[in-house]
């Protein structure tokens, strides 16, 4: 795709949400306290679990938990974290995302990285899968007083770019996310995982099911 071809959608910059877009660890961490609940007869619902998705503070999953789980908390919450990071760090990044990043680079747009994560739980996955470099900042949790679902991020990315907001198109996954995108006037592309795709995203937002489609296919669910 040449840059001929983007100057209809007047696109200079994609920026890509983390968790749960590039590497879908929102429904790795869902099965794992989902195990820890079970284990204590206890059922985690889907619905509470994505308030907390793409944000911090929303959803506290400890509270569902028996008073004797949460008094051992620390020792609970390091097995359930050590056991997390041992399954992610055997597992690939979401099907079709290095080729959009392929393209997207070949076409000639910026990257940034937007996430409510910590630099340093994004940095560790970029550089094992070798993404790192693809992008042109990191805006992260790190870097602002409010997380997603507030635009903060957003606009910083979109500032650190030298760009228009609405040059930008978010790629994201959850409705925190989107929702931050969007109230910072960048349009917003949803491409839900299996935990993120019954929230109740406006029809209206541009929605792919996967990454399958490539760059094309992302501009075309702009089109609607």
């Amino acid at each position: 795709m040449t840059s001929d071809q983007l100057a209809p959608h007047a696109i200079q910059a994609l920026l890509f949400d983390f968790d749960g877009t590039i590497m879908d660890t929102e429904t790795t961490e869902f099965r794992h306290w989902q195990r820890l609940y079970g284990s204590h007869g206890r059922e985690l619902h889907l619905r509470d679990w994505q308030r907390g998705i793409g944000t911090w503070g929303a959803f506290d999953p400890w509270a569902g938990l028996p008073q004797e789980v949460q008094a051992d908390r620390e020792r609970v919450g390091g097995d359930l974290h050590r056991g997390l990071l041992e399954e992610l760090r055997g597992q690939d990044l979401r099907p079709g995302v290095v080729r959009l990043l392929d393209e997207a680079q070949a076409a000639g747009l910026q990257l940034a990285l937007v996430t409510s994560s910590d630099r340093a739980w994004v940095t560790e996955w970029l550089t094992q899968h070798g993404l790192l470099d693809r992008f042109e900042t990191l805006c992260t949790k790190d870097d602002v007083a409010r997380v997603k679902p507030d635009p903060e991020l957003y606009a910083l990315a979109v500032r650190r770019l030298g760009l228009r907001p609405e040059a930008c198109v978010a790629v994201e996954d959850s409705l925190n996310g989107a929702t931050a995108a969007v109230a910072a006037g960048v349009r917003a592309v949803v491409v839900p995982n299996e935990v993120t795709a019954s929230q109740p995203f406006p029809p209206a937002w541009p929605r792919l099911e996967d990454f399958s489609g490539g760059l094309s296919a992302l501009l075309a669910a702009l089109d609607g």
